[in-house]
């Protein structure tokens, strides 16, 4: 399956995944600037990504946890996600998320 991914700097990044990766993984595989610092343990908020208006739909409903700490991420929108919590399906296949323009993943500086 493939997730595409969506820079500020309008880069446009296919990644190749599998049902059952998480996407947070898939876009540090990708070379996405997403910190994700407390490795999916949703104490932190590195990881929040927009996704697609027309994906957003199809994903499971944001836990109420989720809920919280995207009220602590910059420039929240709508579709707003952590990308460590959303687990990719078939269903996922061709996924698109914009990475948001503040993301910047610390342990690469």
């Amino acid at each position: 399956m493939k997730v595409i991914f969506h820079k500020a700097d309008g880069q446009r990044v296919e990644a190749e995944a599998q049902a059952g990766d998480v996407l947070l993984k898939v876009a540090q595989g990708a070379g996405m600037p997403l910190e994700g610092t407390c490795e999916g343990q949703m104490a932190c908020s590195t990881c929040h990504v927009l996704v697609a208006k027309e994906w957003f739909a199809r994903l499971p409903e944001a836990s109420e946890d989720e809920e919280d700490m995207l009220d602590l991420a910059y420039g929240v929108r709508p579709t707003s996600r952590l990308s460590c919590q959303i687990e990719l399906t078939d269903a996922l296949d061709g996924l698109e998320v914009t990475i948001p323009a503040d993301a910047h993943d610390m342990s690469r500086v």
